[in-house]
């Protein structure tokens, strides 16, 4: 099944993806789509749950995300256009929650932004504490899968202590989206087509059948570290043609840029780039 929230920022109401793609509303059901609200929901019918107006706003799909691990790097090409060492091992990093926002809001350059960059990537829901898991049944934590956009300002990244998540958790950097897509349906996540434009032009092409470590090893090696609970987000990395890597020169973000992203089966994602600007209290996602 295909699970979002939808509705003003801060007013989200749970929502179900139809066979024909129309958003359904959950609210009737639940009072919010957390991992253990989904659990219970394996027999609706959606054709008995409302309608949605076409074009609501989507917000994260998810409720109650703990934390967000990240892993970089994990696509040889990437690595290489980077000018950085094929990894041995999962190499991991820290996403702000503050990050997160919507899959189609606008992203907001950080202040003094010149190298903002775009990454996307196969994000993976967990569904049941994972720790100390072994590879073999690392894939029964998961809940599902979305498209995750993994917005990085590279030289706050690179340049400021080498410390990532200074480059990585900058607010709106996190787009997660459309749709949480629940395990049953994903075959294979280790074949799923992956793509990134700006401003209509094709800047990332790539499968996750490319990875180095592949998600059953990441989800493993992750939960010798760290304790995984149900809600908590991996990004897994991202294919070549970030625009750090460009040649003859980079490219990165300005405002005015459109980036449109997607993975097969899991839906597309779209956002505005703008420059910051003061939020008061706003929570983005």
């Amino acid at each position: 099944m295909k699970f979002c929230r939808f509705g003003e920022r801060g007013q989200e109401r749970p929502g179900l993806i139809d066979a024909e793609g129309r958003v359904r509303d959950l609210s009737g059901r639940i009072d919010e789509l957390t991992i253990d609200a989904i659990a219970g929901l394996g027999t609706i019918d959606p054709a008995g749950l409302p309608l949605v107006d076409v074009g609501v706003r989507l917000g994260v799909p998810i409720k109650g995300i703990g934390k967000i691990v990240a892993i970089g790097l994990n696509y040889e090409d990437h690595a290489k256009e980077s000018n950085l060492p094929i990894p041995t091992e999962p190499v991991m990093f820290m996403k702000a929650l503050s990050s997160l926002t919507g899959p189609n809001d606008e992203v907001m350059l950080p202040r003094g932004s010149t190298h903002s960059d775009w990454e996307v990537e196969l994000a993976v829901v967990i569904g049941k504490t994972a720790r100390y898991v072994g590879k073999a049944e690392a894939l029964s934590h998961v809940a599902g899968y979305a498209v995750a956009n993994d917005v990085s300002e590279r030289y706050n990244q690179k340049q400021r202590g080498n410390q990532w998540s200074k480059g990585k958790g900058h607010d709106s950097f996190c787009p997660l989206g459309p749709w949480l897509v629940t395990a049953d349906e994903i075959a294979d996540p280790q074949a799923l087509d992956m793509f990134l434009d700006v401003n209509g032009q094709r800047m990332q092409t790539g499968n996750t059948r490319t990875m180095i470590f592949d998600v059953a090893e990441i989800i493993a090696y992750v939960s010798e570290y760290i304790t995984l609970y149900p809600g908590d987000v991996l990004i897994t990395g991202t294919p070549p043609g970030v625009g750090e890597g460009k040649k003859p020169e980079s490219i990165f973000l300005k405002p005015g840029d459109t980036m449109r992203l997607g993975i097969a089966g899991l839906g597309e994602q779209q956002q505005q780039v703008v420059a910051w600007r003061h939020l008061g209290d706003t929570v983005l996602g």
